[in-house]
């Protein structure tokens, strides 16, 4: 198996060792830690209240961005318009 050698702080490396196992390579933590969880893995991690607030709180912001979506291209069509 080939090899590469990276520099990292000293801080970064203390971060690294501290996630690592008994027993386990750098390279078997790197690989552990930095494969993607499903989405299913993160069910349950919020109370049914706060749950509900986040998912306000990300539907009020599509809404605006949404609605500075709209208004920029009103503005880009008027624009054209006038030229």
């Amino acid at each position: 198996m080939a090899t590469k050698t990276i520099t990292v702080t000293e801080d970064a490396y203390m971060a690294l060792k501290s996630l690592k196992a008994p027993r386990e390579s750098f390279s078997e933590t790197i690989m552990r830690v930095s494969k993607r969880k499903p989405l299913s893995s993160f069910y349950g991690i919020l109370s049914k209240e706060k749950g509900e607030k986040l998912e306000k709180n990300i539907s009020n912001s599509r809404k605006k961005r949404g609605e500075l979506y709209k208004k920029r291209l009103e503005r880009i069509v008027k624009g054209m318009k006038t030229r």
